[in-house]
């Protein structure tokens, strides 16, 4: 009996974006995880990045080009914010009417930001016990200068990190990965 108690109090979040990836991730969690999410409130997070919106300014000096990197305005900033704010609601509307179809409630919340901090910090906020991500393949030369949000949740989320990668499509015609 102890022990079902004790399961009313783990929470999962699961954090998303646009990618298939986290939908996917979304969609795992629901399949696999059932006991969790119909126990406790599933909670889905979603950032805003912060708008990085700059663009070069270029003129002529005589017969010399120069280039300066402007920042935008405050309301050209504040457009932005308020569009990645109704993007990151849109995509909590549609997860929740995912979650609810599937019988499950859940608990949405959404804050301005670096995602991969604001993932961490959410975590610890809210006392989550598992933190689902979906496996977003950016490519070598992203993760190399950028470094993935998995890896940095992995390091600094205060609970197991658990990325979800979706399987590949199986090509009838390509050739065995396996040396013979």
């Amino acid at each position: 009996m102890e022990k079902e108690k004790g399961s009313n109090n783990k929470k999962v979040m699961v954090a998303i974006d646009e990618s298939e990836s986290t939908y996917y991730a979304l969609m795992w969690v629901l399949d696999n995880l059932k006991e969790w999410v119909t126990n406790s409130p599933l909670v889905i997070f979603s950032a805003q990045p912060s708008p990085k919106i700059w663009y070069a300014y270029a003129g002529l000096i005589g017969s010399t080009s120069m280039y300066s990197l402007v920042s935008p305005t405050m309301e050209l900033s504040s457009i932005a914010q308020e569009r990645n704010k109704k993007v990151s609601l849109g995509l909590l509307e549609k997860a929740k009417k995912i979650c609810a179809s599937r019988g499950v409630k859940v608990e949405t919340i959404t804050e301005a930001g670096d995602p991969k901090e604001l993932i961490c910090n959410v975590v610890k906020t809210y006392n989550i016990s598992l933190l689902v991500l979906g496996y977003n393949e950016g490519g070598a030369l992203k993760r190399a200068f950028m470094g993935s949000q998995s890896s940095y949740c992995l390091t600094n989320a205060n609970c197991p990190v658990l990325v979800v990668k979706k399987p590949q499509k199986k090509d009838s015609k390509s050739k065995s990965s396996h040396p013979r």
